[in-house]
Order: structure tokens, then C-alpha cells, then sequence
């Protein structure tokens, strides 16, 4: 039944698009702006690349056009409006029609505010919380039947959100978002009146204002008088506080923005939010390709080609070339920041706008493949390749050459986004209606289809870790219960206090998508992103997929947030307190929060009383009990009081000088690792080229890190090309927002080979240098470590972030204090496969990787044979000091956080790692 649902529906759009196709929108009856429509043909390149829906704008006497406030019709060339003045525009705009209303949602890492801008008739304005109670009431109908559901549905008006500038490097969304916000509140044609009534716009005008403000004075500073595709111009170092693309790759939420954003949606519950994006030529609407997530409710995958198909077809009729779906981006993975919708069972959707990254008008050459980060991106499709040729996904291919400007992006994107609204104002209660059913849906998945629910149970040696598990589930709206009492099932006892996670909740089908195993669908099949991200693998934590259906009547207290518990009781005779080792990644906070205390780590297990305290636990002098007790409870760790010093070997808990290295070219990676020591509160200095040809390095520092940061060895030594022309990244008067992170009077030129001496000399002279991912393949390459090579794989060899096995050879290696069993989870894309001289000793391996599909615990990897018995992690020393290199990446994003302590216990045990 629902299978003709849908056709219906898809076919009632199509008949919709046939039946307005042959007319041409009639210009409202308004006085028109002329200098504006003047100024629009004059931008626009070719007359094919405007539509009727944005070639004119309305004057009005009380509503300030964005001219009015910024001083230049968008779409203007070499105009890019900072932050303050997009803010500034907006609550102009509100103060002047009861048509906009701006709410402030956030504060970013850099201090900016957040808003959300609201766009419908005055009426619906002033009914905002009711449609946003009737909404909430939608997104969870337990207890609602479909009859007051249809009622809710008649009394409620989609909230339809537009998201731009999140990658802010693509400048162009946030510039048109104010020209569609001045046009929804002024025009009065047929369609924007339609779309006024039934729907409200909301907009999120630029997801990463930090990152706004820097690219447009990097613009401005170097890019704005470029008209030469071709030219050798770096890109600002910096988007945001820590990452650049990776801002719509935050799965767990880690930036600021993000967060702002996912609690209003929660809050608000639109059932769509349309993320615009830059990048390939003219228009590509995302229509949800395979690989597709099979957990998702099938509408979602009726609902994208049926908005995608009328938006094409519409724009094509136009007589707009350059439109097309399919062929890019796949449906396979939850993590883009505006598939928060679909996971909540709503609608993500997104566009890619071609963008000359500026608004400075260029001659473009498109007959050649996309650049090489758009390689072997294409989702299910393959790669992107030739995106001029005709498919029959892109029955009207953009043009081989063209000349592009800013103004072109404005009206594609514009009318695309209206062209949507269109689609949506003329069946409001369809998307709404959809929106019930999917949320319904989840909820009788979680009562029809195992599993029904998981358990992390309460007798798990470290909480914290469950703790982060459960922060970043509540974070997303699941829902969380605390056993009252012991939980019995068929094939498993758990303890009372064990948390529980219902699967028959609105948001049940997002906790499968988590917590499960991420199954192949087809091995043929690339995945634009990871293939994998099970929760229970990456932060190594119990999590019981439970296939019990009694799991659903387990009595349970709802858990809003949760702490991992502490037991810190201060002991009368103390001579020391131990803090068991059980893996928590809070040790190290511990560690810099008792800076000035003397600590020690047991290098084994011993006794005290009934308590066996596990090899890598700290021992801490009584003396500071009151300090230890507060931190330690704020941090979930366990302290044991020790009537007597244990008799076990111990070394001292390291406070290494650190220094993590950077290119300018590779700062997103690196920012990762940031976030982490700066979540984790661990000190360290962000060092780049010009540090590392200061020299000196030895008598600075004692842990230099390298993480994962460039595609080869090569590219971290080489960098940004050198150029006739120094690119400086520095904060002046006129360009404040450059400069921050670090700063370079020439970002271009690389450390080259003398930095590669002064690095090798840092180790020789007894400091430790430790490589991530990519990076560890440097040593090897550069001659570091000349019994140490590196090799290649076959080209079958495709390994998109799954998680594998791993064994650790040597257990009792202070790598890995808190790991118990000699069997990991590590998460591996692609990392370098280590090959040792024979002479070599056999010692240095202190992980290695078994390989094998039988190996591939989640996702998909292709050629898994490849990697068998390669070393994972190598320790080798290199004259007086040591190299720690990390095939595998044990910081990536935010969200291996199992991972995490193999590199911070190579802090913590610098000196002691032999």
C-alpha cells in the first residue's frame, strides 16, 4: 500500500510540473527595482543562465532590500558581505515587516551568534508556536492516532529550512539566502504568495560564520582580482576554530555551530532542511543514490528523487542547462551535519551550486574531470568523472566552456530553492503527512523488527567512556532509561542501573544506525564518506544489541544526562591512592590536572586487599587527597586507598613539552587532534614550518606529533608549492580575521629537506616523535628509519574508514595500559603497510593487523587480504630517541574515542615506551 502511496504522490508532482511547465511566471503586479534587473542581465553570462523566477525584485517604501543595508545587489562582482553585516541585513529586515522574525540559537567557538531567520505570512509568523508545538507532536505520535494526526496536519504549515555556508569557502548560498528572504517577504506574484501562505521558510544564513569571515578576507586579500582558473593560489588556512571540510562530517557533533543548530532542530522539528553547497557545475540535486542506509524509512527514498526530478525538470524548462541528480552522492552515511533531518525522520536535501570560490567572474574549463578531491567521490555511481557528458540523469550537461560569475550561482540556486518551495507549497500536507508517517514508522520498526532494543550495561570497568556514548545519543534526541532493577532475558541477565535504549521511539531507527553493525550492501559501490561508525567498536564499550522483545516492558527511569559514577573514599591509614587503569581516556586530564603532584604508573597488576589494581594505574601520594578527590570525581575515575606503597616496578606519569607539527595545507586533520587534547585539557604547543626550520627542536620539546595530515610523505615535506608570490597568513588592520592559529608571513614553500634533518635530529638527540595515519609512512620515506620501507596496494585495494581487528603483540607495552584481551577495534583507511628490513627486530611491532575479510568488523573494505600480519603500530628507535608511527589513525574526528588512549599512554609513558 505504501509502495502506491508513493507513486501516487511522485505522480501527482509530475502531473503538477506538466501542468505549470508551458507557463512562464507572470511578474507580480508591484512596482519592480530597475537598476536591480539592469544590473542582474548585466551579471548573468549568457541569458539561459536566468530564470523568471529571479530576473526582477521588488522596490518597497518600508522593507529594506539588501542593497538598501549592504549597498550592492547580490550577485555583484567582487562583493562578499561579512557576518555582521548578514546578521545586520536580517534584523533589519525583521524590524521592518511582521513577515521575519530572527531568533538567536548560539554562539560559535569564536564568539559569533547563531541565528535562525523565519519567512511566511504574517499570520503564520505569528502562529510560530503553534506550528512548532503541532510539529513536535508530529515528529512523536505515540498516543496519536492517524485521524488526529490529519487534524494536526490541516491546523500546521511545514517549516522548510534552507542551511548555507556551512563549508565557508563556498560563498556564494549566503549571499543568495538574503535576496530570497527580501523577495518571500515582498513579492506578491502568484507563487511567492503560495509559498508565503503555506509554507515557512526558515534559514540558517551561514552555518559557519567563523569560517565566513576569514575566507572572504583571504578573498580579499589574494583572490579578488584572480581571473585565471589555472592560478597556483592557496586556500586560506583555517575555516573554522579546528576544521575545514570536515564541519559536515561531524558525526557526534563537535562543533559549536552544529550543536546550535541540532538543538533547534530538535526543538523545532522542520521536516525538511536543504543544505546548500558549492562545488560542481551548474546545479547537482542530491536524489539520494545507493549505497543507501537500509535504516532509514523508505519514503526518505521516494521523498529525495520526487523533489530532485520536479526541481530538474522545472529549471531544464527554464531553459537553464547544467541540472542534474544521480551520479555524485550516495544515501549510505548519517554523518552530514543537515542529515540530522532524515535521521529524526525528516528530510535532508542538498545542492551543489558550481562556484568560482569568490565573486570574481571567471572563464571556466569544465570538459575535464573534476579536481582531484572530487575523485573517486561519486557515491554508488563511481567516480564523478566527465560532468559534461550527457547521462540520463543530466539530460541537459553543462556547458565545456563557460564564462561563470557569482550572479549565475545566485540564480541557480535561487530558483532552485523556489522551485522547491513551489513543489512544497503545493502539497504542504503531503510533506507533513510523510513526516507523521515516517516517525510512526520508527516507532512500530522498534515493536515489528530486532532489534528491539540495546543494553550498556552497568558492570563495565569504565563508565566514562559509556558516558560519552550516552551524551552524544542524548544529544541526538534518543531516548534513555536506567533499569530500576536487574533485566532478564532470554539469553542474557543484566545489572539494575544497566542503560537502555528502547528501539520502539521516534528516534529508534537513528539507534540502530549507531549503535548496529554497518553491513556491506555491495562490494562494487563506493561510499562518498566512511562506511562504518558503530559506536560500541569505536569507543570500545558493551553495547548488547537485544533481540528479546521483552527488552520493551524493562522498567526504566528516563535519563536526561548521565555521569559516569566515581568511588573516592578517603582511607584513614593511606600511604597513596591508586586510580584504576580500566581505559578511561579522563587518566590523562587527571594527569595534567595534578601537574605539580608527583605520580607514578604500576608497570603491573598487583593486590590491595580485594581490589586488583591493573597495570598503567596511577599511584598518588595521600597528601593531596582533597585535590584527587574532586578532580577525580568530576572525571568518573575510581581512587583506592593504598595502606601501603605497592611492590610492583613503577615509572613516573610524563608531563612531555608537546608540540603537534602542521602544514598549512593540512590543518583540518591536525585540528581533530586539537579538539581532542584540548577536550581532554592536554597542553601543547601547534607548531608548522617556520618552527621546524627555527631548529632547536630537541631543547624545546620532548614529543613532537605528527598526525595524519597529507595525502603522501612527499606532500607533508613539499606543502603548499613554493610561489613567485608570498601568501602571507597574518592578522592586519584591514584583514583581522587571518593570522589566528598559528600565522606565516609565506604559507607556501614546505618544510623541505632541511626540515626533515632538524627532525631527525630532534629524535637522535633522545626526543620522541610519534606519526599518525598517513604521516608514519614520512620516516620510512625520508630515511629515518632505513630498515623500515613502505609498500603499495593493488588497485582493488578500497578501504573508506572501516572498522577491523586489530592484535596487539605486545600487551604489556605501556601503548597499551587499559586495554584488556590482546583483540581491538581500530578504525583503518588506508593507512601505510609497513615492510621490515629482515634484520629488523621483530620487537618493534607492537600491533599488527590479521587482515582477511573475517577481519572487517564493520563497513566496507575491498582487499582486506592486503593488510594481513602488516605491523599497525611500530616502535623503533632512531639514535638517542624513538619513533612511534600509527598505521592506523587513533584520532579521527570525534568519534574513535577507544582509540584515543593508545596516544595518550604514549604521552604518559614517553620515557618508558621500550
Amino acid at each position: 500500500m505504501q509502495k502506491f502511496r508513493l507513486l501516487a504522490v511522485l505522480l501527482f508532482a509530475l502531473t503538477l510540473g506538466t501542468q505549470t511547465l508551458a507557463q512562464t511566471p507572470a511578474p507580480p503586479a508591484q512596482p519592480m527595482d530597475p537598476d536591480f534587473a539592469a544590473q542582474v542581465k548585466e551579471w548573468t553570462t549568457k541569458p539561459e543562465f536566468l530564470s523568471p523566477l529571479v530576473d526582477h525584485l521588488p522596490t518597497s517604501t518600508t522593507v529594506p532590500s539588501p542593497k538598501s543595508v549592504l549597498g550592492y545587489n547580490i550577485g555583484a562582482p567582487k562583493k562578499l558581505t561579512y557576518y555582521a553585516d548578514i546578521v545586520r541585513y536580517y534584523q533589519a529586515l525583521a524590524a521592518s515587516t511582521a513577515r521575519v522574525k530572527v531568533i538567536d540559537i548560539g554562539v560559535t567557538e569564536e564568539g559569533r551568534r547563531n541565528i535562525i531567520v523565519f519567512v511566511g505570512s504574517e499570520e503564520s509568523i505569528k502562529n510560530l508556536d503553534t506550528y512548532k508545538k503541532n510539529l513536535a507532536r508530529l515528529a512523536d505520535p505515540r498516543g496519536l492516532t492517524d485521524a488526529q494526526a490529519k487534524e494536526i496536519i490541516a491546523h500546521t504549515k511545514p517549516i522548510y529550512t534552507f542551511s548555507g555556508g556551512l563549508h565557508s569557502a563556498e560563498l556564494g548560498p549566503p549571499e543568495m539566502l538574503m535576496e530570497l528572504a527580501y523577495r518571500l517577504a515582498t513579492e506578491d506574484s502568484e507563487l511567492i504568495q503560495k509559498i508565503r501562505e503555506n509554507v515557512v521558510v526558515a534559514i540558517f544564513p551561514a552555518a559557519d560564520p567563523d569560517g565566513r569571515d576569514r575566507n572572504i578576507d583571504w578573498y580579499n586579500r589574494y583572490l579578488i582580482d584572480n581571473t585565471d582558473e589555472h592560478a597556483e593560489i592557496p586556500s586560506v588556512p583555517y575555516w573554522g576554530k579546528y576544521t575545514r571540510h570536515d564541519d559536515n562530517r561531524d558525526i557526534n557533533y563537535a562543533g559549536l555551530a552544529n550543536q546550535n543548530l541540532l538543538k533547534w532542530y530538535l526543538d523545532w522539528h522542520p521536516p525538511v532542511i536543504h543544505d546548500l553547497h558549492e562545488s560542481v557545475p551548474f546545479l547537482y540535486i542530491f536524489s539520494g543514490q545507493a549505497p543507501q542506509d537500509p535504516l532509514l524509512d523508505p519514503i526518505v527514498w521516494g521523498e529525495l528523487p520526487w523533489f530532485a526530478n520536479f526541481e530538474m525538470q522545472r529549471l531544464t524548462g527554464y531553459g537553464m542547462p547544467g541540472v542534474w541528480t544521480h551520479g555524485y552522492v550516495d544515501g549510505w552515511s548519517p554523518g552530514y551535519v543537515a542529515f540530522m533531518s532524515s535521521n529524526h525522520n525528516g528530510l535532508m536535501r542538498f545542492y551543489e551550486i558550481m562556484g568560482n570560490g569568490g565573486a570574481t567572474t571567471m572563464h571556466r574549463t569544465l570538459s575535464q574531470p573534476p579536481a582531484p578531491e572530487l575523485k573517486g567521490a561519486g557515491g554508488g555511481g563511481g567516480a564523478l568523472g566527465n560532468v559534461t557528458k550527457r547521462e540520463w540523469y543530466r539530460p541537459s550537461p553543462p556547458y565545456k566552456d563557460v564564462v561563470w560569475s557569482m550572479r549565475n550561482n545566485t540564480n541557480y540556486a535561487e530558483t532552485g530553492v523556489l522551485t522547491a518551495l513551489e513543489l512544497t507549497s503545493s502539497m504542504p500536507q503531503i510533506v507533513l503527512n510523510n513526516f507523521y508517517l515516517k516517525s510512526r514508522n520508527s516507532i512500530h520498526s522498534g515493536e515489528a523488527e530486532a532489534p528491539y532494543g540495546f543494553v550498556l550495561p552497568a558492570d563495565q570497568e569504565d563508565m566514562t567512556r559509556v558516558a560519552f556514548v550516552i551524551g552524544q545519543l542524548r544529544m541526538q534526541g534518543i531516548e534513555v532509561g536506567r533499569a530500576t532493577a536487574e533485566i532478564k532475558l532470554k539469553d542474557a541477565t543484566y545489572p539494575a542501573g544497566s542503560l537502555v535504549i528502547k528501539c520502539n521511539q521516534p528516534y529508534g531507527r537513528l539507534a540502530k544506525i549507531f549503535l548496529g553493525k554497518q553491513v556491506d550492501p555491495d562490494p562494487e559501490l563506493m561510499t562518498y564518506d566512511d562506511s562504518a561508525w558503530t559506536m560500541s567498536l569505536m569507543t570500545h564499550t558493551k553495547i548488547e544489541a537485544i533481540a528479546d522483545k521483552a527488552i520493551l516492558d524493562t522498567p526504566t527511569t528516563i535519563v536526561d544526562k548521565y555521569s559516569a559514577p566515581s568511588s573516592v573514599t578517603e582511607g584513614k591509614a593511606a600511604v597513596a591512592y591508586a586510580i584504576p587503569d580500566h581505559g578511561s581516556p579522563n587518566l590523562v586530564t587527571l594527569r595534567y590536572a595534578l601537574k605539580d603532584v608527583d605520580i607514578q604508573i604500576a608497570e603491573s597488576a598487583f593486590k590491595s586487599g580485594s581490589v586488583t589494581v591493573p597495570a598503567g594505574s596511577f599511584i598518588i601520594p595521600a597528601s593531596v587527597f582533597s585535590q584527587l578527590k574532586s578532580v577525580a570525581a568530576s572525571l568518573g575515575l575510581d581512587a583506592v586507598a593504598l595502606t601501603a606503597k605497592p611492590t610492583v616496578a613503577t615509572h613516573k606519569a610524563g608531563l612531555p613539552r608537546i608540540a603537534i607539527f602542521s602544514t598549512w595545507a593540512g590543518t583540518q586533520d591536525v585540528g581533530w587532534v586539537r579538539f581532542a587534547f584540548d577536550q581532554y585539557k592536554v597542553p601543547y604547543d601547534l607548531i608548522f614550518k617556520e618552527q621546524i626550520l627555527a631548529g632547536d627542536l630537541h631543547a624545546k620539546y620532548d614529543l613532537i606529533l605528527i598526525p595524519n595530515q597529507a595525502r603522501s610523505s612527499k606532500a607533508l615535506v613539499t606543502d603548499i608549492p613554493k610561489t613567485k608570490t608570498p601568501y602571507a597568513y597574518t592578522k592586519t588592520d584591514k584583514f583581522k580575521f587571518l593570522g589566528d592559529y598559528g600565522s606565516s608571513d609565506d604559507i607556501t614553500g614546505g618544510m623541505g629537506a632541511a626540515g626533515v634533518a632538524e627532525l631527525q635530529k630532534f629524535i637522535e638527540l633522545g626526543g620522541l616523535m610519534v606519526t599518525l595515519g598517513t604521516s608514519s609512512a614520512f620516516p620510512a620515506d625520508f630515511g629515518i628509519t632505513p630498515k623500515i620501507d613502505t609498500s603499495t596496494t593493488t588497485p582493488k585495494f578500497y578501504a573508506p574508514g572501516p572498522i577491523v581487528e586489530a592484535t596487539i603483540t605486545q600487551p604489556t607495552n605501556p601503548i597499551f595500559y587499559g586495554y584488556s584481551g590482546t583483540t581491538v577495534a581500530v578504525r583503518y583507511a588506508g593507512g601505510p603497510l609497513f615492510r621490515l628490513d629482515p634484520d629488523q627486530n621483530k620487537a618493534d611491532v607492537l600491533m599488527r593487523f590479521p587482515g582477511g575479510d573475517k577481519s572487517v568488523l564493520s563497513g566496507l573494505f575491498n582487499g582486506a587480504d592486503e593488510i594481513k600480519n602488516r605491523a599497525a603500530i611500530l616502535r623503533t628507535a632512531v639514535g638517542k630517541g624513538e619513533l612511534v608511527m600509527f598505521a592506523t589513525n587513533p584520532i579521527w574526528r570525534w568519534q574513535n574515542v577507544g582509540e584515543f588512549r593508545m596516544m595518550f599512554n604514549t604521552i604518559l609513558n614517553y620515557q618508558n615506551l621500550n
